[in-house]
């Protein structure tokens, strides 16, 4: 899609495309994202080279995990999203992976250090006494997770001003971490430039990245979307930045 039409077409459009798994092919052309420096897919596929029992925990579709040549001997994923539970399942499969569906917030279902490797892509929540209860001693967890007011250039194009954000800061995560138990040994942040070349892009974004405007819907935002549209067309493509962090712990 070229991102051509009315605001109609394509506000019609981003409502319309499907939102399952954890791929964004949908917004080639019409939207982009700087992505970090640390090539997290790159980190995770050396880890796993290196590991007897992986976990994978909010796989999303499965679609990084989906990229290790050499898999572990066991290699399981969670994911609580049910959409996402059927396409991880089928990008897994060639690994021999198990994908679990589980509850969210729920404890995660497996014994006490059943793991020498856990990661993470943008969990929804770190769940830090979880994540040490399964790691066995020597363990590594590693995730790549959401910086604190991440996209707040578009969130407040659709809500209006917001305070400052008070969650996900990095400075959390390690004290989270360490109050669990483990030892933070690497810590990395990035702010990425993301640009929008129409709104349609915006629509079908914030109906994926759904922590971006909570409950969002198009007949509720119809008049700022409106206006983010006009703007667009008036001043050329929205930019926003999103805040990465990448975390590194030990048991």
């Amino acid at each position: 899609m070229s991102g051509d039409g009315s605001f109609e077409e394509l506000i019609a459009e981003g409502a319309a495309a499907p939102v399952e798994g954890w791929a964004f092919d949908w917004l080639a052309g019409r939207a982009i994202e700087e992505r970090p420096p640390w090539g997290y897919a790159r980190l995770v596929a050396v880890r796993m080279a290196e590991a007897d029992a992986a976990l994978d925990v909010d796989t999303g579709g499965g679609e990084v995990l989906a990229e290790v040549p050499r898999p572990p001997r066991l290699l399981v994923a969670t994911e609580a999203w049910p959409p996402n539970v059927p396409v991880a399942r089928a990008n897994l499969r060639p690994l021999g992976a198990s994908v679990l569906a589980v509850a969210a917030d729920a404890p995660l279902p497996f014994r006490d250090a059943a793991f020498d490797l856990v990661v993470s892509r943008h969990p929804v929540r770190t769940d830090w006494p979880e994540v040490a209860r399964v790691l066995r001693p020597g363990g590594t967890f590693l995730s790549q997770q959401i910086g604190p007011g991440t996209v707040r250039e578009l969130s407040e194009a659709i809500l209006g001003p917001l305070p400052p954000p008070a969650h996900r800061h990095p400075a959390q995560a390690v004290a989270a971490a360490r109050s669990a138990g483990l030892t933070v040994v690497h810590l990395r942040e990035a702010t990425l430039r993301t640009v929008f070349h129409d709104i349609g892009a915006v629509v079908w974004f914030l109906r994926k990245v759904v922590w971006t405007v909570p409950g969002f819907t198009v007949a509720a935002h119809r008049p700022a979307l409106a206006r983010l549209h006009e703007r667009i067309q008036a001043e050329g493509p929205f930019v926003a930045h999103a805040r990465r962090f990448l975390i590194e712990a030990e048991r």
